[in-house]
Formats: structure tokens, C-alpha cells, sequence
């Protein structure tokens, strides 16, 4: 289906997926390019409008990002955003200065008009060059102590540009300057919902899948259950879901998928117990990336077994349904002029003879539409509401090699800090609260008057909206101590807990 797509050009910031999610949140569809895109393949796509996202960069450096003047000519609505309100103003014969005033962080403008309106405001920056003198037919709306040019726009051309980072939380009216520039600026009417979403998506899957049986990999994570209601509601009982356990789940996880899962959807559900398979594939290995690759490829080979079974049954299995999200494929590289950071499961390590093809009704979407969509579809809030758990499992939750005996010590300690978390009311405070185990770290303890030598585990909280930025989460003490405690006295082989006190970034949410 169509919409009124607003793409964000991306110069290599590390928001330019959260100013994707802000386009969201005010109703209006939005997708990711490079800066290094053409000129003419971006304006052939038919932008209802264009962000240009922040980077490291300066405009006077070679290799920067430049910006077309024939995109800004174009009489596409435009809004540059730090270093994208740079790169117009230099394109357009304005002045970028290294005035040698940098701000980061909290900054005071003054506004003088236009969409910001006139008073003072305090915005979050992060630059060390500045804008000094606006293009021919803009007006200059905000300055600042280290940025004479802090906001200028030309309404007739539709172009505006910002110095500051309107899309982080940190900036007080952030949200409500990006939806001016939309529906004020833009002239945009929004057109993206929830309702769309599924309606958009229940098309899409019975386009590709047709009258063909599909398999679903549920894990009984969110994002699992909710591609699987979607193609169930697409499809119906041309959808057999298949949970494998594969030894890396945390525990009683098998029990509360065949429980819960099965009872609010009605689906078909096979349980196939693969966990001596995955174990004994992982023998021996250590590196991150090799984890990951293993566990998804045996993963598939798993399904294919399950698939084999379903056929016996109802015939052939042609498609494999997968809760990737927009976050895994960007991290993944997967995303246009992305980096790879890590393989997920759901998009990297897949064997090249698979024998499914893949429907990923998830693709598009971040998480939080991901939640709101279940709950349109009515999947029970213990599921919807359920924090991430990646698909690689404890398997990437434990530094060094992977065995049945560090797994248990794992389950046991993870048990702990689920059931602290939960008992003081934080579940709905943190994003995800991994609990890692480093296998291959010893230090040395006193218990019970003996000298000890056990391993760390480290307490993982994050605070995150989409998994693309999280901040660790501030437990509070009275629960750190008591998880502490009963790891300790309950879990022989580990003598020390840490917390992880890394936002992301620089550090992933993950371990591995």
C-alpha cells in the first residue's frame, strides 16, 4: 500500500533511527537512506518530505556528507537537524564557521518566529561548528552563545533547519517542533497508525503466502507471538507455530509458551526439543558472532525438521515466519549504508540453502509498534508486555564456551533477578534486565569462613524506548542488595554481582 513516506537522511548519527521513530509517533510513515543516495533516486521515490539527521562530520572535511543543492531546489518540505542544518546551509551559500564554541549537552536559545515562535527555550546540542550567516531568503529564529545561526527557515521554499537535536528526549518540545514541521511546514496530513499497520500487513502476508501452509518460529517473545497473530489473522489455520527448545532458555520459559501463548491465540503449537543439538554444536566455542551464527543456523535446521513433520501432515511448508524488527536489520547491516554491528538470529547467520522463504511481517517496525499492535490484536498483556529476550538465548548471556553446567548456574541466578524485579514493582520501569555470566572469569570470595574462587555476574537494567539508544536503569539499592545476596548464598558457584552501568552506546544491550 501506499503512503506518504518521509525519509530520513541519514549522515551518520546515532539518532537517525530515533528521528525515524519521532516521524512515527506523529502519525506520518518514515524510512532510512544514506546520504549517499542520489539526488535523483531519492526525488524519484516521491519523499512527502526529508530529514536530514546529524553526523559526526564537518562540512569542511574531506569525505563529509554533501547535500545536493538539486534536493533542496526540488520543492520537497526539508529539515535539517545539526550537521543536515549545516550541510543546507553550505549547499545553499550560507556560512559554516568553526567559531570554536562548542555546546553539548543543555543549551538556552533565544527564538524570534517562525515555527519555534519567539521566547527562550532550552534544547540539547551537540556541535563544534556553527552556522554564522543563513543562505540568501531565509530568516535566522533562534540563536545561541556558541551558534549566531541556531534555526533559520525560508516557508516559501518549505526548508527549516535546526542546529539543536529536536528527537531526544532531552530537548523539552522536541517532539511537538518535529510535528509543526510536518503537518505546519510540510503541509502533511498523518496517515500512520496501528490500524494501518495490521490492515497494511494482513495484505501483505496474504499476498505472499497465497494458499501456501507457513511455519512460524515462535519463541514466545513478543515479537514472535505478535508476527505469528498477524499471519494467523491473515491466513488462519494455514499457520502451524513450532516453539523449539533448543537448551538455552531461561527457566520455566517452555512451560509459559505452551501455556500462555497457545491459550490466548488458539494456534496449532509443536514442541520440538532440540537442546542436545544446539549443546553439542556449541562445544568448544567461544567467539560472539560464531554463537550467534550457530545457534540461527541450527535454529533453521530445526524448523526444517518441524516443517518436514507439518508436511507429512497438511503438505508442504513453503514460507518460515520471523519476528525481525527494523532495529535487528539496521544493527544488522541490513539497512541502507548501515555498519554491521552484530548478526541477529532473524538476519544473519540463516544458511544459504534455506529451504523456506522468509516472511518477516515485523521488518518495518520498531518496537513500541510492535507492543501496540498486539494489543490491537488483543494478545494478552503478560506477552505483549513481556521484556526482550534475544533468540540466541542464554547462549550469548554466557562469556566463554557454552555448557550444561554454565547454563544451570545462569537459569538459577536469572530466576533470582526476574522474580526481585518483578516482586519490587520494576518491571515496567526497565526495558530488559539481562543477567551474564562470565565463565571465564574467577575471583576471589569469602563464604562461610572459606576462601572461594567463583564467577561474576553482572546485572544488565536498561532503560531504552526501541533497543536503537537504552541508559542503564538506576535499580534501587535495597533491590540490588537483595538480588546480591540471594545469588550468593543460593548459587554456590558464583561469589560477586556487578552492575553494568554502560549506556548504549557505546556498549550493545547484549553481552554478544
Amino acid at each position: 500500500m501506499d503512503h506518504q513516506t518521509v525519509y530520513v537522511v541519514d549522515n551518520g548519527a546515532q539518532y537517525a533511527q530515533l528521528i525515524a521513530r519521532r516521524v512515527r509517533e506523529a502519525g506520518f510513515y518514515s524510512e532510512i537512506v544514506p546520504h549517499s543516495v542520489a539526488a535523483d533516486d531519492l526525488l524519484g521515490r516521491n519523499p512527502a518530505a526529508l530529514i536530514l539527521s546529524g553526523g559526526p562530520s564537518s562540512v569542511y572535511e574531506e569525505g563529509a556528507p554533501r547535500l545536493d543543492p538539486a534536493i533542496l531546489n526540488a520543492g520537497v518540505p526539508v529539515l535539517g537537524i545539526c550537521y543536515g542544518f549545516q550541510s543546507m546551509a553550505d549547499a545553499l551559500g550560507g556560512t559554516v564557521d568553526r567559531t570554536g564554541e562548542r555546546e553539548y549537552g543543555n543549551t538556552d536559545i533565544e527564538t524570534s518566529g517562525g515555527l519555534l515562535g519567539q521566547g527562550q527555550a532550552t534544547v540539547w546540542m551537540s556541535h563544534g561548528d556553527a552556522v554564522s550567516e543563513a543562505p540568501e531568503g531565509f530568516s535566522v529564529t533562534a540563536t545561541s552563545a556558541g551558534a549566531p545561526v541556531a534555526a533559520f527557515e525560508d516557508p516559501d521554499r518549505r526548508l527549516y533547519g535546526v542546529q539543536w537535536h529536536p528527537e531526544v528526549r532531552h530537548t523539552p518540545g522536541g517532539q511537538a517542533l518535529i510535528e509543526r514541521f510536518l503537518h505546519e511546514g510540510a503541509g502533511l496530513t498523518a496517515n500512520w497508525s496501528t490500524g494501518s499497520i495490521i490492515d497494511e500487513q494482513v495484505a501483505r502476508i496474504r499476498a505472499q503466502i497465497g494458499d501456501e501452509k507457513v511455519i512460524c518460529a515462535l519463541s514466545g517473545g513478543v515479537d514472535s507471538a505478535v508476527a505469528a497473530a498477524l499471519v494467523q489473522k491473515a491466513v488462519g489455520d494455514q499457520l502451524t507455530c513450532v516453539f523449539v527448545d533448543h537448551g538455552l532458555l531461561r527457566a520455566g520459559e517452555r512451560a509459559q509458551v505452551e501455556r500462555d501463548f497457545v491459550a490466548a491465540t488458539g494456534v496449532r503449537l509443536i514442541t520440538v526439543d532440540d537442546s542436545s543439538i544446539f549443546l553439542d554444536a556449541l562445544i568448544g566455542i567461544t567467539e560472539p558472532e560464531e554463537k550467534r551464527k550457530i545457534i540461527g543456523r541450527e535454529f533453521i535446521r530445526s524448523f526444517e525438521r518441524a516443517a518436514r513433520l507439518v508436511s507429512e501432515e497438511e503438505g508442504s511448508v513453503k514460507f518460515l515466519v520471523q519476528g525481525t524488527l527494523y532495529p535487528d536489520v539496521v544493527e544488522s547491516g541490513g539497512g541502507e549504508g548501515a555498519a554491521n554491528i552484530k548478526s541477529h538470529h532473524n538476519v544473519g547467520g540463516l544458511p544459504d540453502d534455506l529451504e523456506f522463504e522468509l516472511c518477516e511481517p515485523l521488518r518495518e517496525l520498531f518496537k513500541d509498534e510492535v507492543r501496540a499492535v498486539g494489543r490491537e490484536l488483543g494478545i494478552p498483556e503478560a506477552i505483549v508486555g513481556r521484556q526482550p529476550f534475544p533468540g540466541p538465548g542464554l547462549g550469548i548471556r554466557i562469556i566463554g564456551e557454552v555448557t550444561r553446567e554454565r547454563l544451570d548456574i545462569l537459569r538459577r541466578a536469572d530466576f533470582i533477578v526476574r522474580e526481585e524485579l518483578t516482586s519490587a514493582g520494576l518491571d515496567s520501569e526497565i526495558w530488559q534486565c539481562p543477567v551474564v555470566l562470565l565463565a571465564d572469569v574467577r575471583s576471589v570470595g569469602v563464604q562461610g569462613d572459606q576462601r572461594t574462587y567463583g564467577h561474576p555476574i553482572v546485572l544488565r537494567p536498561v532503560s531504552s524506548e526501541d533497543a536503537m539508544t537504552a541508559d542503564w536503569s538506576r535499580l534501587p539499592y535495597d533491590v540490588i542488595a537483595r538480588i546480591s545476596s540471594r545469588i550468593t548464598n543460593t548459587v554456590s558457584e558464583v561469589n560477586r554481582v556487578v552492575v553494568d552501568v554502560t549506556s548504549k552506546p557505546p556498549g550493545t544491550i547484549e553481552w554478544e
